[in-house]
């Protein structure tokens, strides 16, 4: 989905779909205008610049991530409604 081709945070573009996960409401939480995503384990602080902020087509929240040391970090967010 050429959508997807276009998505891109601070911290480059997040690739397709195939790349990206999508996360369940109880894996991820917003507040006071923070995310954090359960990832592998871990409950890890979405950075600003990682969050998607054009509206979200697929209503579903997603996460791209990359590795630090060997733990996952949020290189693109795109929330979803919580329903």
């Amino acid at each position: 989905m050429a959508w997807f081709e276009s998505l891109h945070s601070e911290y480059g573009q997040c690739c397709s779909d195939a790349d990206g996960y999508m996360v369940a409401d109880v894996d991820w939480e917003s507040d006071k205008g923070r995310y954090r995503v359960h990832l592998e384990g871990e409950w890890v602080v979405v950075p600003d610049g990682a969050v998607i902020t054009e509206p979200n087509k697929i209503g579903r929240t997603m996460v791209w991530k990359h590795y630090i040391d060997g733990h996952p970090r949020v290189r693109c967010f795109m929330p979803g409604s919580m329903t």
